[in-house]
């Protein structure tokens, strides 16, 4: 996979949008009630475009 997702923890809301959209990148970690990047990433690239297209406090950014 050629881009690196990260996620902005002090925005996330934990609204698991991009859980649902692309599990296989992101996961929810039930203490911070935050999504967090999977350490390892089999979602494609589309997959993680909607997810970051969708999120609704644009806090999730690639490179």
């Amino acid at each position: 996979m050629a881009k690196k997702v990260i996620i902005d923890a002090e925005e996330c809301i934990g609204c698991q949008t991009c859980v649902e959209l692309c599990p296989e990148v992101f996961s929810f970690n039930d203490e911070t009630e935050k999504a967090e990047v999977r350490e390892t990433m089999t979602g494609s690239e589309s997959c993680i475009d909607e997810a970051v297209d969708s999120c609704p406090v644009s806090c999730i950014t690639t490179e």
